[in-house]
This record gives C-alpha cells, sequence and structure tokens, in this order.
C-alpha cells in the first residue's frame, strides 16, 4: 500500500531481490518506479519488469475491496496508512492474509523524562498520530498475523520530509544555522536503507508476529550535532550555529526547525535482538549517502525558505552575506 515515494522505493527492491512477488497499490498519480541515482538501467529494467501495479484509492474502500478480493496476496506492507479504517476493508478482502505489516511512527509515544522510549512504553491517545495507534489495536483486536515498525526520523536518499535537506539547503550557500534553545536536545535519525531491511527481516518471520519494533540509527545526537555532521557529511565548512528562544517568535503556520524541539529516541535493542537487524549506517556516511545520491546532484523535494531564519537572526542582529 503506497510505496512510491520513499520508503517503498527501497523495500519493494529488496523484496524482488529475495524472490517476493511485488504488487503496487497506488492511486497512479506518481511513477510506479524509478530510477535510483545510482541504479544502472539494466539494474533499474530488471527490477522494475517485475513490478505490478493495481491503480485505486485506499479511501474508496468499496473499490479498494473490489480490486484486492479473490488477488491471493499472503502478506500486504502498509506503508502510508493513517486510520484504522483505511485498514479494514484490506482484511476484509484478504481474509486469509499471513502477515500484515504496518509503518507505525515513534511518534506515538507519550513525552517522557525516562529515555530511551522502549516499545512497551505508554502511549499518547492525544498523538497526532493516534490513527496509527488504533491500527496497531485493530490488527490485534482482529486476530491478523500482524507486525508493526515504529520508526523515529527517517532521512536518506529521496527523502519528502526536510529533515537533512533543512540543513543542506542552509550549508549550501554558506548560512547560520538557527537551533532552538540550547541545542543540546537530543534525538535519533535512522536510514531508509537501514528500515526497509527491518521490514524484510520481520517478513515471515514468526518471531514477528503481534509484535512493535522501534526502528532507528544506533547513536543519539543533539541538533547542534546534525548539523555539524550534515556539513561533514557533504564537505561543507563547520557551520556558523545560532541559538534561539522559539518562544519570542510567531512563525504562523511556518515551521522555523524540522524537529520537535524535544529529547525524541527510542532503544532499538529489541528489534537487534529478535530479528538479527542492526543498522548499517552510522550518522556521517548516512548523510553523506544521502548527500551525495540527492540533494549534491542538485535535487531536493521542496525549496530552500529562509523567511524565519531571516527572523530569527534579525532579532538577533546577524547579518548574512548574500552572494551577488
Amino acid at each position: 500500500m503506497g510505496g512510491t515515494r520513499f520508503i517503498g522505493i527501497y523495500l519493494a527492491r529488496l523484496l524482488v531481490e529475495a524472490g517476493h512477488e511485488v504488487t503496487m497499490f497506488t492511486r497512479g498519480k506518481a511513477a510506479i518506479t524509478q530510477q535510483l541515482a545510482d541504479e544502472s538501467d539494466k539494474d533499474y529494467a530488471e527490477f522494475s519488469g517485475k513490478v505490478k501495479h493495481i491503480q485505486g484509492d485506499r479511501l474508496d474502500f468499496e473499490g479498494l475491496k473490489s480490486k484486492l478480493s479473490g488477488t491471493g496476496f499472503e502478506a500486504v506492507y502498509d506503508i502510508n496508512g493513517r486510520e484504522a479504517v483505511e485498514v479494514e476493508p484490506i482484511l476484509e478482502a484478504l481474509p486469509n492474509i499471513k502477515q500484515y505489516i504496518f509503518c507505525s511512527s515513534a511518534g506515538v509515544y507519550l513525552k517522557s523524562d525516562l529515555l530511551p522510549h522502549f516499545e512497551v512504553d505508554a502511549v499518547d491517545p492525544k498523538s497526532r498520530h493516534k490513527g496509527k495507534l488504533d491500527t496497531e489495536s485493530l490488527l490485534q483486536k482482529k486476530g491478523v498475523p500482524w507486525t508493526s515498525i515504529r520508526p523515529v526520523y527517517i532521512y536518506g536518499p529521496l527523502n519528502y520530509n526536510p529533515v537533512e535537506e533543512w540543513f543542506f539547503h542552509r550549508l549550501k550557500v554558506g548560512r547560520p544555522i538557527p537551533v532552538p534553545n540550547s541545542g543540546l536536545q537530543v534525538t535519533q535519525l535512522g536510514h531508509v536503507k537501514d528500515l526497509a531491511k527491518a521490514f524484510v527481516s520481520v517478513l515471515q518471520n514468526p518471531v514477528a508476529i503481534g509484535e512493535v519494533y522501534n526502528i532507528s540509527g544506533s547513536k543519539y545526537v543533539t541538533f547542534d550535532g546534525i548539523a555539524r555532521a550534515c556539513a561533514k557529511a557533504a564537505g561543507f565548512a563547520t557551520p556558523e550555529i545560532v541559538h534561539y528562544n522559539p518562544k519570542e517568535f510567531d512563525f504562523g503556520k511556518k515551521k522555523a526547525f524540522p524537529l520537535r524541539d524535544q529529547h525524541f529516541f527510542t532503544s532499538i535493542e529489541k528489534a537487534q535482538k529478535d530479528l538479527g537487524w542492526a543498522p548499517e549506517f552510522g550518522l556521517v556516511d548516512g548523510l553523506a549517502d544521502s548527500y551525495n545520491l540527492d540533494f549534491g546532484r542538485g535535487t531536493f523535494r521542496k525549496a530552500a525558505d529562509f523567511s524565519t531564519d531571516d527572523m530569527i537572526l534579525e532579532k538577533l542582529g546577524i547579518k548574512v552575506a548574500v552572494a551577488a
């Protein structure tokens, strides 16, 4: 379900390489497959020729059921599900499914003074990811063999969320990087290719049935540390980092910083123990992979917007040199 924007692009390749028959269910508005920057024409042609497609809208529940009924799919990877009501029709259409693998989010955890977050920690019923929690509950209630993956911040080539891209935009033009408060807030980033491997590791794995797994990088990092890691990965000079108090500004609906302003990180010990999985990318080499295969080639999802930066820098009395 989904799979044409980011996570699924890498997951589909691993599944095809493993010999599985892969079908994408999408609205058909985007290309079903796309060639990766470091992928040969031959490898891409071989991969794309093996991926099938069903066009439909998952929110058209009756249409979805008619297209999935009788197909005999044995496993579902639900990458873009947001609400439990979107999952129920899939279960009805595929009553004999052997595993439903759901992409949830570590954002479901209740904010806590005790970190890292473990899979057994309290969740936040008011989270903006409440629909993810409801889906996990539905899968459990229906008695479906299921597994849920809870990533933290995902990064890597083709990332449509401005995580590393936000930093790269500023580094490229030599601007100061505005970071809220002390910059010592600790968080966690995980590479999309490591996430894709984790998704594959739970498929047909009896240990993973009925389980939830946090998936991310093995190291935690401060906000300031991300800025410096991005610079090192992309070959830029050590950046000038400026700190500000977000309470002193009204940014309207714009986000002045791409990450939540709090400590936010998880334990990945359970996945390592149960699945034999471990992240292969360290933060700097992972960011280098993202830069070299995406932003460094001139491709990105969102154009640079420095309007909130300018508000911050003006208040702090910091002038920015603009190239002629």
